[in-house]
């Protein structure tokens, strides 16, 4: 998972498919992406996830379809192709760093907590990992040949960006944490990867969603639109 970059990763490490495929399909949903909203829906049940998360990933939905059919049509003509090429070595790279920093450690750090009784480390590590699952689930669905590029795009970025801020939340209370709040090994783990985190979803937004893929997508969608 790279909150806009799609691989060749074993189907073991839940990673998003925001790059249409080759062949036209509808919805791209997967195990990795049901995982995802299993995930999500758990971490809503044990109430890990505030109120304005929730809201956020149900406004997310309603918001994307209305962009879908106002400012983002799908174009008939556009060919489903991919617009970074699927055999990219950096690209297969990216992906699985991404998903492994995104998802997995997470998930570890999370369920590691629920054992240990670390109800706060769980109360600022779910948002993150609630609102990566609801992006994987919902690229699986938007990106697909029922929605245009733009608007399967447009998932990465809103979600990237609303995390920065979990992120920001999550790092500041690792380290305002103390030493007998919790094992001192879980400590610096938290700290690890809640620092890993918000640097590699910074790089992502700032350094490739906003200035490389978006720019991509842009270029092909209004290319074919304006052969139409």
């Amino acid at each position: 998972m790279s909150g806009g970059v799609s691989s060749e990763a074993p189907k073991d490490i839940p990673q998003e498919n925001p790059i249409p495929p080759n062949k036209p399909r509808f919805f791209l949903l997967t195990l990795r992406h049901y995982t995802c909203l299993t995930i999500a829906i758990f971490l809503s049940s044990i109430e890990a996830v505030s109120f304005q998360d929730m809201a956020f990933a149900i406004f997310s939905i309603s918001y994307t379809i209305i962009l879908s059919k106002v400012a983002f049509p799908l174009i008939n003509s556009t060919p489903t192709t991919r617009v970074i090429k699927k055999d990219s070595k950096w690209l297969t790279s990216y992906a699985k760093v991404s998903a492994i920093i995104g998802l997995l450690l997470p998930i570890g750090y999370i369920f590691g907590g629920i054992l240990e009784g670390d109800k706060e480390g769980i109360k600022f590590a779910a948002p993150h990992l609630f609102l990566t699952c609801c992006q994987v689930f919902l690229e699986g669905i938007f990106f697909s040949s029922q929605f245009s590029l733009p608007i399967g795009a447009f998932v990465p970025v809103f979600y990237n960006t609303r995390r920065i801020f979990t992120l920001v939340d999550w790092v500041r209370d690792e380290f305002g944490k103390e030493g007998n709040m919790c094992s001192l090994w879980r400590l610096h783990v938290g700290r690890g990867i809640a620092v890993a985190n918000l640097g590699f979803w910074c790089f992502n937004l700032f350094g490739f969603l906003l200035p490389v893929f978006l720019p991509l997508v842009f270029k092909q969608y209004h290319g074919y639109k304006a052969k139409d």
